[in-house]
């Protein structure tokens, strides 16, 4: 069941929304459940960008500009007992599919429609995409108010001029608004403190790797815990965006499964989130993994995974810890886990925690950004075009003299006359670089060259011996 009903999906497409729609068996999902995914859009059937697509694009972050190659997959799964079932369980996903990564948004959103949907199945569907379709463009920069369902949800898209730390949506004209407005503090940000409670230790290291994009694979018990610790660590980055591929969701019915698990290259460089303990073994080759257990959300300080070395990850019963061999070059942080602690001890809401944890990160990538400054600036400008120049000159030597150590007959052979003719003219043109001090070459390596020279001429026939050497 798809809609709207002029939406274009390959078989292929849909096999692969409907293995990533349901949590794997061993789970044990029960109730509701919000994840995502993210999965490559089949070859060939990229949609061309519209002019809609250009101006959104020109205006919104990196981070949050349209996938041009795949899709989004934003899931409402309910798993509850039903006797009337054969398999004495009702399951049911709702996927939303799109281009933008706003989980925020689009999970708000399901969770307004999902229950209504699987109470009232298709008609439910007919009107909420009939409502979704009067909604207005993505505009960066403003707020959006979006009826749904006798809902309005009023919504800011970040622009690419905001500040780092920009302010949620205000309520405007809400007395226009009946009933008042559901206010979404962001489309896209997610609960950074809750994604990274049993790693706050480590959060130093998993932000090198994925500065550095290595390949990392996270073990979790439930896809929405694996989706969300996979778009906590591509978040990190922030302002800059993860190039890189990620799976906040992966399964071994994935059409790319052979490609992510293969052995014979190296792990690609992605960030994969799987909940079947299968990836252990089969991806024990990969560099970096990270075991989640399941989440704990006490008053007290999580317990903190581990830092482990590959050699003691086992197959099936995995401990949580990160398993890798890499050497952090930033150490922990002591002053942030402090405030944090003491952020836990006062009950202090989670979405303050989270911004701390925030800034923190975006502070982390500024110290990496502004060093690199200095390419852009006119003295680097200069010393790099002074440096091209050498190592040109200097290849251009290098050549020379490579020409000159090769034995020019042998070489003449097989040539034609047109190319023996091109050889002289290189040669010379070479020849008089050289010595006009323009290339770093011995003066053995001129005279040879021009007894390479005289030697070509000499092998071509008399009347192009005139052309070439005239009196």
């Amino acid at each position: 069941l798809v809609y709207p009903n002029d939406f274009r999906l390959t078989d292929k497409e849909k096999s692969s929304i409907c293995y990533l729609s349901f949590p794997d068996s061993h789970s044990g999902c029960l109730g509701d459940t919000q994840f995502s995914f993210r999965m490559r859009q089949c070859g060939g059937q990229r949609s061309p960008w519209h002019a809609d697509d250009r101006h959104y694009n020109s205006r919104a972050p990196v981070a949050l500009q349209r996938e041009p190659a795949h899709y989004f997959g934003y899931v409402y799964f309910r798993q509850v007992k039903d006797r009337s079932v054969k398999r004495g369980y009702f399951q049911k996903s709702l996927v939303l599919v799109s281009r933008l990564p706003f989980v925020r948004l689009f999970q708000a959103l399901l969770s307004l429609i999902a229950p209504e949907y699987f109470d009232k199945l298709a008609p439910c569907l007919e009107a909420v995409c009939s409502e979704i379709d009067q909604w207005p463009a993505p505009a960066p920069g403003q707020t959006l108010n979006l009826p749904v369902m006798g809902v309005v949800v009023q919504v800011r898209i970040p622009s690419r001029v905001d500040k780092s730390e920009s302010s949620p949506p205000k309520q405007c004209d809400q007395e226009n608004l009946l009933p008042a407005p559901m206010v979404l503090a962001s489309v896209h940000e997610l609960d950074l403190f809750r994604c990274f409670r049993p790693v706050l230790t480590h959060v130093q290291t998993l932000w090198e790797l994925v500065l550095l994009g290595e390949p990392l694979l996270v073990l979790a018990p439930s896809p929405d815990v694996s989706s969300e610790m996979v778009l906590a660590l591509t978040s990190c980055l922030q302002p800059l965006r993860f190039c890189c591929d990620f799976r906040p969701y992966f399964t071994i019915h994935d059409s790319e499964f052979k490609e992510f698990t293969t052995r014979t290259q190296a792990p690609p460089n992605v960030v994969l989130g799987v909940t079947n303990p299968f990836f252990i073994k089969t991806l024990q080759h990969w560099p970096h993994i990270l075991r989640v257990g399941e989440p704990k959300m006490s008053g007290d300080f999580p317990k903190q995974v581990k830092l482990k070395k590959p050699s003691r990850l086992k197959t099936l019963d995995t401990k949580p810890g990160l398993y890798t061999a890499y050497t952090a070059h930033l150490h922990r942080d002591k002053a942030l886990l402090k405030r944090l602690l003491k952020g836990v001890q006062k009950k202090r809401p989670s979405d303050v925690q989270s911004a701390l944890l925030r800034r923190h990160l975006l502070e982390l990538t500024q110290s990496f950004i502004i060093p690199l400054r200095f390419f852009k600036s006119p003295h680097f400008d200069g010393w790099y075009r002074q440096r091209h120049k050498e190592m040109a000159l200097k290849l251009e030597a290098l050549h020379l003299e490579a020409i000159c150590e090769a034995n020019i007959e042998t070489w003449m052979k097989d040539k034609s006359e047109v190319e023996v003719v091109d050889l002289v003219l290189k040669l010379r043109e070479k020849l008089v670089r050289a010595q006009s001090h323009q290339l770093p070459v011995k003066e053995a390596t001129l005279q040879r060259a021009q007894l390479y020279i005289e030697t070509v001429i000499g092998s071509l026939p008399k009347d192009l011996q005139a052309v070439l050497c005239p009196p």
